[in-house]
């Protein structure tokens, strides 16, 4: 049985220059999905799959990242003044607790290889998972769940994927398959943001990873590759014959919230979820024309 997987990196130091002006001072991962950044959405996944440390990897500028898990008393207190239990549950339930939490600087744009590399102090030599913040899911169990109990079965790198539309290969991290079961894909090489013509497969990686310490060793080495930069899907790919790596089709819905698109897309879907919106919201898009029973609307 593979080891426990108790530690997390979220790799946070992008400077989200889709999102210019938001992000000329509010990190990208501080942008709202309703009223919850997505950063949120991940250290939550991340706690429901049973994670018991974080580890951010930040830049310059990122600082709201850590001030907002941190306990805020002033705020605390004068919410229970008011009598605003509800909003205080919250508050409280953003705070990560001493000691559980720990930061990282990254301080060149070097590639999410090279931020997985600035972790490597804080993981040592146990299993970890990775969780790219823009990616945004909603399941039962969640993606990381699913791959943390997946992963006792298989151990070695454990990537969570889906099948994509060929012409969209150039936007991710490809897999060249060697065998495949339907639920679960094993891994020949992995190929950073193919093109689609000369893509191995349509099957990518969707911002969720558990990986075991050997690639540390991959990434000591500090190859440059695609778009110039330390990529992960290259560190894996020089580790394989060391390490398996195997890729679990998740289950449920993928916003990519590092797009506009993506992001609105989160927006709507959550609000349209949570009762305390819902209403307000349909009745706003019927207004404008958007109904569940106008074939022409997507709504």
């Amino acid at each position: 049985m593979a080891a426990k997987v108790r530690k997390a990196v979220f790799p946070v130091a992008g400077q989200g220059t889709r999102f210019l002006p938001a992000t000329k001072v509010v990190p990208k991962e501080m942008l709202p999905i309703v009223d919850k950044p997505l950063i949120q959405y991940a250290v939550e996944e991340a706690k429901e799959a049973g994670i018991e440390e974080f580890i951010f990897v930040d830049s310059r500028g990122k600082t709201m990242i850590a001030n907002h898990f941190d306990y805020n008393p002033e705020l605390e207190d004068a919410l229970f003044a008011k009598g605003k239990h509800e909003l205080l549950k919250k508050v409280q339930e953003s705070t990560l607790p001493s000691g559980l939490a720990a930061y990282t600087r990254q301080e060149k744009a070097l590639g999410l290889g090279h931020a997985i590399w600035c972790a490597r102090k804080f993981i040592a030599n146990e299993p970890f998972a990775v969780l790219l913040p823009d990616d945004l899911f909603f399941y039962t169990p969640n993606c990381l769940k699913q791959l943390v109990d997946e992963y006792e079965r298989t151990g070695g790198y454990l990537l969570a994927v889906h099948d994509i539309p060929v012409e969209d290969t150039n936007k991710y991290g490809v897999l060249k398959i060697a065998k495949d079961d339907g639920l679960t894909v094993t891994a020949e090489i992995l190929v950073e943001k193919p093109k689609p013509e000369e893509a191995p497969s349509n099957v990518a990686v969707a911002g969720r990873y558990i990986l075991s310490p050997e690639i540390f060793e991959a990434l000591e080495k500090k190859a440059i590759g695609s778009g110039g930069e330390i990529q992960l899907t290259d560190a894996i790919t020089s580790s394989l014959g060391k390490v398996t790596c195997t890729g679990l089709r998740f289950k449920g819905k993928r916003f990519d919230c590092g797009t506009m698109e993506g992001w609105l897309e989160a927006n709507l879907y959550v609000g349209l979820q949570r009762e305390d919106s819902r209403d307000l919201l349909t009745a706003y898009l019927e207004k404008l024309g958007f109904s569940r029973e106008n074939k022409d609307s997507d709504f």
